[in-house]
């Protein structure tokens, strides 16, 4: 059995390793390639060496983060516990560290070594900016093809099966040693406990071990800045649903592990240890307080409750604060340090943001568009760049000073690198009171306040590597396309590389919605040439068979905002090298955490428990670590904020200074001046349009019909046609189709 079982750990390891080495070299193949190119306008010896950073940067990470799977995989066997523990204990518990030592090197700090290797090699990366046509041809892309679209998972990639697989053959593997483990050296709790009561309660005690393995990576989706998802080509966005499934299974185990236990006290009549507080133990009920928190939390999050109900699932899901303190007194510091790094990495993009949204961003012109969109230009930095597709996260306090909304940026940092632009169509009541609110202006306006955080989005555009890009859109789903479509202009008046060829399919409800393609005209200044580009747009009008008189003939009006002495452009929360930044945030806050924490043992809880008949309390420990991990975060950020903060105040007052040419002579609302209707810009747009009144897109018979090598599939819009075109794109019928949503909602 022994043997049997190091057998399949040693195999689970090693199909673990092969599985993420191909998934990390698949990810990164496009990037050397563009190196490579890029090496011919270079020099080569620079460019090489730089080139060689990279990878040896890149397979350092992958063999750390392998290193750290495996030590998940060797924990509950038993020669983990017999053997390695004893050991591991005598070296890494010092007297300055505690009993947490162990954990804290084994799982902590790779992960957060992997995190701040990572900004150096973000920051690398980003020095090397794309400028050519990535080529998609590797073997690996049918990992990355659609093999499931079915409620309640969504659509799910090979490669996110093959690693689900993994992770629950993790889960599984766990639970199975820990009670094989445990059974042999099996532990009666109370005096007199019969061996079916302790092999029952063994059961659910392991539960909740194998619970901690899901909190150990739910919180690596959700931050929305981290460094470590874009090494594997993930966006905060596209990882939302790691979390969701994350939270679901842990949800199940830790309900299971609570049940379970409640049962198990009531069969040995020991219902009054679910009151106990232990002094030199876990806190039964700090894990009861958790648990019923993470009930509220789990039940407002489910689909149907968390639509309707937007508002009461956002704000519950703040009690995660709430849970993570009786979660941490439950389970005891050095068991917490297991999941440790995500909770640290989470908190230090949270305060990062924090401090972002502290400063009132400057809003220059707004324009309404007769389809209940509002389109908000804000001043930036030119050094602020972002990928197409890139989303923001805004508030308006005067409309509600505590809802933030994530919208798709729709401006070109290339070609506007002084406005970043985003599109909001009404759907909801916060929509709503914004375009009525800005529908109503018709004299001079002072000023709007807005926050923002972000922009978040994908490190490289990483559609211009097909040959054709199909873009469906359905209503408000098109405005992550308008950055790709003007991504595309720019490369095709800046590089002589070949760029993809666009076909843009649109579902609107009613023809009024037609005004949303206005979004690719410039609100004013220098006109970009659309037919520069081989630019296809379909747009079905679903609910009408003809354009109507009323909206036909209706035009975008453009609102502009007085400069204002409080108002900043957007920048990047560390300017321009806030890659570097942020390694050196992680680095600099969590090395001042070991410090505090060897202090405060060695000098405080170390002679208490040693020199006296005293023991320092279980709990007490566990909130002088997190109080140690909060303090060291915030002094850590708060100091790089406030030195790039300092460093770029010249370049941010000389920006304030500057009259945008977004800015009409007077400052009044103005409708679109005739001229421009009839503009070269407008005209492209028009002749690129094909209007389809009263049907719908036959996905099957557009995706089919396009012969290249390589076409990609772009989709954004109802959940509906997200899954038709996954279907289309995995049938097997088109091998030249390649699938990409962008969605919170799978």
């Amino acid at each position: 059995m022994y043997i049997s079982i190091w057998q399949a750990s040693f195999g689970l390891n090693i199909t673990f390793a092969l599985l993420l080495s191909a998934h990390v070299l698949y990810l990164r193949r496009s990037t050397s390639l563009l190196m490579d190119s890029r090496t011919k306008q270079s020099p080569p010896t620079n460019g090489g060496s730089k080139k060689s950073v990279r990878a040896g940067l890149r397979l350092l990470l992958l063999v750390i983060f392998v290193g750290w799977i495996m030590m998940w995989i060797m924990l509950p066997v038993k020669v983990y516990k017999n053997v390695w523990t004893p050991k591991l204990n005598v070296k890494l518990n010092s007297k300055f560290i505690g009993s947490q030592g162990a954990n804290l090197v084994i799982f902590t700090f790779p992960i957060m070594l992997i995190a701040a290797l990572s900004c150096v090699y973000l920051h690398l990366e980003s020095k090397h900016a794309d400028n050519h046509k990535e080529s998609s041809r590797s073997r690996l892309a049918v990992l990355r093809r659609p093999v499931l679209v079915k409620a309640p998972l969504g659509i799910v990639t090979s490669m996110e099966l093959l690693f689900s697989a993994m992770f629950v053959a993790l889960m599984i593997w766990s639970l199975g040693n820990y009670l094989y483990v445990n059974y042999q050296h099996l532990h009666m709790h109370k005096v007199g406990e019969k061996v079916w009561q302790a092999k029952f309660r063994a059961v659910f005690l392991r539960l909740g071990y194998v619970g901690n393995i899901s909190w150990a990576f739910l919180f690596f989706p959700v931050t929305r800045g981290s460094s470590i998802l874009p090494l594997v080509g993930l966006t905060s966005e596209s990882s939302v649903k790691y979390h969701i499934w994350l939270g679901h299974i842990s949800m199940v185990l830790f309900a299971l592990h609570s049940i379970g236990f409640f049962i198990y006290w009531g069969l040995t009549d020991q219902m009054a240890d679910g009151l106990e507080w232990s002094k030199d133990y876990v806190s039964n009920v700090a894990g009861e307080i958790a648990w019923v928190v993470s009930l509220a939390m789990w039940a407002t999050s489910i689909p149907r409750v968390r639509r309707k109900m937007f508002e009461l699932f956002f704000y519950t899901h703040y009690l995660y604060i709430v849970y993570l303190v009786f979660y941490l007194l439950h389970v005891g510091i050095a068991y917490f340090c297991t999941i440790l790094p995500g909770v640290f990495l989470f908190l230090i993009d949270r305060f990062l943001r924090f401090l972002q949204s502290q400063k009132r961003v400057r809003l220059v012109s707004a324009r309404v568009l007769p389809c209940e969109t509002v389109e908000l230009n804000f001043s930036k930095s030119p050094e602020l760049h972002y990928s197409p597709t890139s989303m923001v996260y805004i508030n308006i306090p005067s409309i509600s000073k505590l809802q933030w909304h994530p919208f798709t940026v729709t401006s070109n940092s290339n070609m506007e690198p002084d406005t970043l632009s985003l599109a909001i169509k009404c759907g909801g009541s916060w929509s709503e009171n914004l375009y009525k609110k800005l529908s109503s202006i018709s004299c001079v306006v002072d000023r709007l306040d807005v926050s923002i955080e972000g922009p978040y989005g994908p490190n490289s555009p990483h559609f211009l590597r097909h040959d054709v890009l199909v873009m469906v859109t359905g209503g408000r789903g098109i405005t992550p396309m308008i950055s790709i479509i003007k991504e595309v202009i720019f490369r095709k008046n800046t590089s002589s590389n070949a760029t993809p060829k666009l076909i843009l399919i649109s579902a609107f409800k009613k023809s009024a919605d037609l005004g949303m393609l206005d979004l690719l005209l410039p609100i004013s200044g220098t006109p970009w040439d659309l037919s520069g580009i081989n630019l296809q747009i379909e747009a079905y009008v679903t609910t009408e068979n003809q354009e109507t008189e009323s909206t036909a003939k209706l035009n975008p009006q453009t609102i502009s905002f007085k400069p204002n002495v409080h108002d900043e452009p957007l920048t990047a929360t560390f300017g321009p090298n806030s890659w570097l930044w942020l390694g050196v945030v992680i680095t600099s806050s969590f090395i001042m955490f070991l410090l505090f924490l060897g202090i405060l043992t060695r000098y405080y809880i170390y002679p208490i428990d040693k020199n006296t008949e005293k023991v320092y309390h279980y709990s007490g420990r566990a909130l002088w670590d997190m109080f140690f991990v909060c303090i060291c975060i915030a002094a850590a950020a708060s100091g790089a904020f406030l030195w790039n903060k300092k460093n770029l105040s010249a370049n941010r007052v000389q920006n304030k200074d500057i009259v945008t040419p977004t800015m009409s002579p007077a400052g009044l609302t103005t409708e679109y001046p005739i001229q421009e209707l009839e503009s070269v810009p407008r005209q492209s747009l028009a002749q690129a349009t094909n209007v389809h009144y009263g049907s719908r897109p036959d996905l099957k018979n557009i995706l089919f019909n396009c012969k290249d090598s390589n076409v990609g599939v772009l989709v954004c819009g109802p959940r509906k046609m997200r899954h038709e075109a996954a279907k289309i794109c995995s049938s097997g019928l088109a091998e030249n189709l390649h699938f990409e949503a962008i969605s919170f909602n799978w």
